[in-house]
């Protein structure tokens, strides 16, 4: 019989989007299952309130909750660190590791992974965040060597009701975007329907595109020593990495 495998993932609490996607994804490797663990998320501003919501505490004592259900690896399934830096994440991650012992990564440093092993340097960016925020994250990837040459955001504050955009909507954006050519595109956030369309939206535009939740499930499955070749329908980046 094969050894069961069990991903850690760290969710905002007002997201509805994360978890079914990766469990569909998931789906595909019968062994391998997904645990959730949830902490209070329920604005994306620069308010002060909205910003003390990713104490790392917090964070922490819910990846302690996971580390009980023996979890292989643990990921902060979330894109906070695209707003406050990448450090942020870094940071959180050793902190995980120390109180836990398990090893953890994030949506964004998975997503800066996959950029610096494909090589992206210039890449779009669609989110459905406000302006300042989103202004944010193209100074933080621009920091760590990444240069953002075309956007789309909502400008909404969420973050439960990023959620209830439609797939149609996040295409639409995605193709304007695409107009500028980047190398990559990435759908920024995890309470976002982007990993639907994802598979779709390559075929019809031929640019990589990686949405935050679909990554973080391949880190995990790479972190979990797993094929990630026989996940179909989520994105050429299973196949190629």
């Amino acid at each position: 019989m094969t050894q069961r495998k069990f991903i850690g993932m760290l969710t905002p609490s007002s997201n509805t989007i994360l978890e079914p996607i990766t469990s569909r994804i998931l789906n595909q490797i019968p062994h391998v299952t997904a645990h959730y663990s949830r902490f209070t998320v329920t604005e994306i501003s620069s308010n002060p309130n909205a910003l003390n919501q990713f104490d790392n505490t917090k964070i922490v004592n819910a990846a302690k909750l996971l580390a009980d259900a023996k979890v292989n690896s643990i990921a902060w399934n979330g894109t906070s660190a695209g707003w406050l830096g990448f450090d942020a994440d870094r940071k959180l991650c050793l902190e995980i590791k120390e109180a836990t012992g398990i090893e953890t990564t994030t949506s964004v440093l998975a997503l800066a992974e996959i950029f610096t092993l494909k090589k992206i340097k210039k890449f779009g960016l669609v989110t459905p965040y406000l302006d300042d925020i989103q202004q944010k994250i193209i100074h933080n990837f621009k920091k760590e060597g990444f240069d953002c040459i075309a956007e789309k955001h909502l400008g909404d504050k969420g973050n439960f009701s990023f959620s209830d955009y439609k797939p149609e909507t996040i295409k639409n954006m995605v193709r304007e975007v695409a107009k500028s050519k980047p190398e990559a595109i990435t759908i920024f956030c995890t309470n976002f329907r982007g990993g639907e369309v994802v598979e779709e939206l390559e075929k019809e535009l031929n640019i990589p595109i990686y949405d935050t939740v679909n990554i973080t499930a391949w880190k995990c499955l790479k972190m979990c020593n797993e094929d990630t070749k026989v996940i179909t329908g989520w994105g050429q980046l299973f196949q190629d990495l």
